[in-house]
């Protein structure tokens, strides 16, 4: 009975081993079955990639500066449209006008407050076309400078003059907008070939080795602002 018993105990540790054995097999294999296949464990930074990172970190910061050069240029095309609107308006205007002061005025003899009220009449139609932008400052100065301006004349001629002057202004608003959104296209052009260069020079960082890396890195080094070589 005593030997049974002995046999019995000394198999138990070798069972127990066996069967730890094979949980821990299984445990094994379920972790595995687990972890979805085709998906890798992101790989940590290193120094191979980090001139690419660099590249790429100034890549985001052009595609910023990019963005707000087309959205100036996109204002500035607006402003074209609108300033050659107004010009259009303003000549159609000048035109209707001229039209009206095609006939000749009656003449008849002024009365002694005549020429002061048709000077008040020019002094404040010019004003108000000047509060309304449709006149600069420095024309409503030769208004009221009489330079270039005759105060006497009737308000009708004046009202004709007076649009002949903002048809003036509205087209060299014109060309101020024109001037304006064509520099405004050379920025977002020089923007966009920034950009297109830096993510170019980012992409091709990260498919080169890290050897060519390092010696870029070398030759970088080896030259100082003042021993850079010339172009040829």
């Amino acid at each position: 009975m005593e030997s049974v018993l002995q046999a019995f105990l000394s198999a138990v540790p070798q069972a127990t081993a066996i069967w730890l054995t094979i949980l821990l097999a299984l445990a094994v294999a379920v972790a595995a079955a687990a972890v979805p296949r085709g998906v890798h464990a992101p790989e940590p930074a290193t120094e191979e990639n980090r001139f690419a990172a660099l590249l790429e970190a100034e890549a985001a910061e052009a595609a910023e500066a990019a963005a707000r050069r087309r959205a100036e240029w996109l204002a500035a095309q607006q402003a074209v449209d609108e300033t050659w609107a107004a010009y259009e308006q303003a000549s159609e205007t000048t035109r209707r006008m001229a039209a009206t002061t095609a006939f000749p005025l009656m003449s008849r003899r002024r009365k002694p407050g005549d020429n002061i009220d048709r000077q008040r009449y020019l002094h404040r139609a010019a004003t108000e076309l000047c509060r309304t932008q449709d006149l600069s400052i420095a024309q409503l100065n030769d208004v009221f400078a009489h330079r270039g301006w005759n105060p006497r004349l009737h308000p009708v001629q004046q009202e004709a003059a007076l649009y002949n002057a903002v048809r003036e202004h509205r087209f060299e608003a014109y060309r101020q907008a024109v001037e304006t959104e064509r520099a405004a296209w050379r920025g977002a052009e020089a923007a966009a070939e920034t950009l297109r260069g830096l993510r170019a020079d980012a992409a091709a960082a990260r498919l080169r080795g890290p050897e060519a890396e390092q010696a870029d890195q070398r030759r970088t080094e080896q030259w100082t602002p003042t021993e850079l070589p010339a172009a040829a």
